[in-house]
């Protein structure tokens, strides 16, 4: 009896997985039967545009593609050492800072010391700005000319009557640019006109205080 009811089992799990075999394999026909009719379908010349598209798509990813490796890479070249570039102009302010301590100190003013140890600075400070040129690191000229906030950031205002309101007549501390890409802006003074006080105005708001 009990080898009757294995065989039995083992028949009904027979039947079951052919079953299921033959389902996954007519739904495949049918899959096949239907893409071949969709081909069947399309024309000969509705194929050939079709790949035509393909192949159009497949040309114009290929071309950004190229496109954007070869901005990455001029980029990359050009402003690779943005950042260092920027730390390097530390070096420029501290020269500044040391040349104007020294300039304000009594006790060294008037001193052959002094004197040979400011034009050491300035030797050393022209050669960095040498070599930042080379590297297309270059300073922004400034003052006498109308302040642009791309280029510069105004600290301050300076009563001035001889020049426009808004033109550049301080620079705090100097600006780069490397290439055509600011590396930092000018801290500049800008003009403003002289506020002139009326005096009998002034005299008259005492009166009403009084």
């Amino acid at each position: 009896m009990e080898k009757e009811e294995n065989l039995n089992q083992e028949n009904t799990t027979t039947e079951t997985s052919v079953e299921t075999v033959g389902t996954e394999q007519q739904s495949q026909d049918k899959q096949e039967e239907s893409k071949s009719v969709e081909e069947e379908e399309l024309s000969p010349e509705e194929k050939i545009k079709e790949l035509e598209d393909k192949l159009a798509r497949t040309f114009a990813e290929m071309e950004n593609q190229r496109r954007r490796f070869e901005k990455e890479k001029d980029d990359a070249f050009d402003y690779g050492g943005f950042a260092f570039a920027k730390e390097a102009l530390n070096l420029i302010d501290n020269l500044t800072r040391s040349k104007l301590i020294l300039e304000s100190d009594d006790s060294l003013k008037d001193t052959e010391a002094l004197k040979k140890t400011l034009e050491h600075f300035d030797i050393i400070n022209k050669d960095l700005i040498s070599i930042f040129t080379k590297n297309n690191i270059k300073p922004i000229d400034c003052l006498n000319k109308k302040l642009d906030p791309n280029l510069h950031q105004a600290m301050m205002e300076i009563e001035d009557d001889q020049k426009e309101p808004g033109i550049i007549v301080q620079e705090v501390q100097k600006g780069f640019m490397i290439k055509d890409r600011l590396l930092r802006p000018s801290l500049v003074g800008v003009s403003k006109k002289i506020e002139i006080k009326d005096d009998k105005s002034e005299e008259n708001k005492e009166n009403l205080d009084k």
